[in-house]
């Protein structure tokens, strides 16, 4: 049976620098192994969270990581492909506070090696022209933050389930913004595309890209609608830790990750829970979408479709008592909502002269 650590019980109380010194360990050496490309996703993602939110990190918690960072130019070598993860995490690493200049060097191999230039998505690429920048290394190409403004300045592309290009939404904000270090300069429009990318969110109760969306509008200058971060609030409270149970599947440590990272960035407590030894598997709360009966009901209306009033009625009509107090909670939430609904609700037919 897992062991699971009760949340806020006062025998399983852990600071925060402990909680962050254990998630250290238990990702580099508990969970999976160095070659794994999951390996690289999963504890490059928390490097970079605790660099951006300037984490106090003691020494010792990072010697986990040692060996990987001192194999570092070898296994850039052979898997480059995942270069972008390996540099992250010994740029991370040194930043915060590993002695060594092999990030400088790793930088300078990349940008020699023109892998940069091999993306085919600019969105890997403002990744890589971040990371090198991070070393004092310019990686040119003129267009590339009109072309991601561009993208980003569509809301209605936002209006609809796409999660590809929701996240593709929030990572650009991050790389425009330098995690929050400089204005993105972002357009109305691509912060109407965040609030209608956060509506999908909301309403699907997806805890882990509403947490990304959340981070992207402060990182913007922007106050999240207060409905979703008082949800995300609530959510973080609920993770469950289980000690030992770990075997290679996927978990929920990514949205573990990226909402205790909505939490330090909006000056909430963190890491509520205690952070077992040894490979944790994370545990979420799921359910409680309603994206799809709302969806159906859009779809149902047929042509009568194209407003939010003509269809609110039949869309209540499907839904139960809690999932009516949903729609209602992101009906409220913010004051674009009638517009989002116009491009959620795709009326018309392409069919149509």
């Amino acid at each position: 049976m897992a062991q699971i650590i009760p949340f806020f019980s006062p025998a399983a109380r852990q600071s925060r620098a402990c909680a962050q010194e254990t998630l250290i360990a238990g990702f580099a050496t508990h969970r999976r192994s160095q070659e794994d490309v999951f390996w690289l996703k999963e504890n490059a993602e928390l490097l970079n969270i605790l660099e951006c939110t300037e984490a106090d990190v003691a020494a010792d918690a990072l010697q986990p990581l040692q060996q990987f960072y001192d194999g570092a130019a070898r296994h850039i070598s052979f898997f480059r492909q995942y270069y972008r993860f390996i540099l992250s995490i010994c740029l991370d690493l040194e930043d915060l506070g590993l002695p060594g200049q092999t990030g400088a060097q790793l930088a300078g191999w990349v940008s020699k090696q023109g892998l940069a230039q091999a993306e085919l998505s600019d969105l890997q690429r403002a990744e890589a022209r971040r990371l090198l920048a991070r070393r004092g290394i310019d990686l040119i190409d003129d267009g590339l933050d009109d072309r991601l403004r561009g993208f980003i300045s569509n809301p209605q592309t936002f209006a609809i389930p796409n999660k590809k290009a929701a996240y593709e939404l929030t990572h650009i904000v991050f790389y425009l913004s330098e995690y929050g270090r400089r204005d993105p300069d972002l357009p109305e429009a691509a912060l109407t595309s965040l609030e209608f990318a956060g509506l999908v969110a909301f309403l699907d109760q997806n805890a882990d890209l509403l947490a990304e969306i959340c981070i992207a509008l402060r990182f913007a200058g922007q106050q999240p609608p207060a409905a979703w971060e008082a949800w995300l609030d609530r959510q973080v409270s609920a993770y469950m830790l289980a000690k030992g149970e770990f075997y290679g599947h996927q978990d929920a440590y990514h949205e573990y990750f990226v909402v205790n990272w909505l939490m330090l960035t909006s000056g909430r407590p963190a890491f509520r829970q205690a952070v077992p030894m040894g490979g944790v598997h994370v545990s979420a709360q799921q359910g409680g979408s309603i994206l799809r009966s709302l969806s159906e009901a859009v779809f149902d209306a047929g042509m009568a479709r194209n407003s939010w009033s003509a269809v609110k009625a039949r869309a209540e009509a499907v839904l139960s008592e809690e999932e009516h107090g949903l729609l209602t909670a992101a009906e409220r939430s913010c004051a674009r909502f009638a517009g989002f609904f116009e491009g959620f609700a795709r009326a018309g037919s392409a069919g149509a002269a």
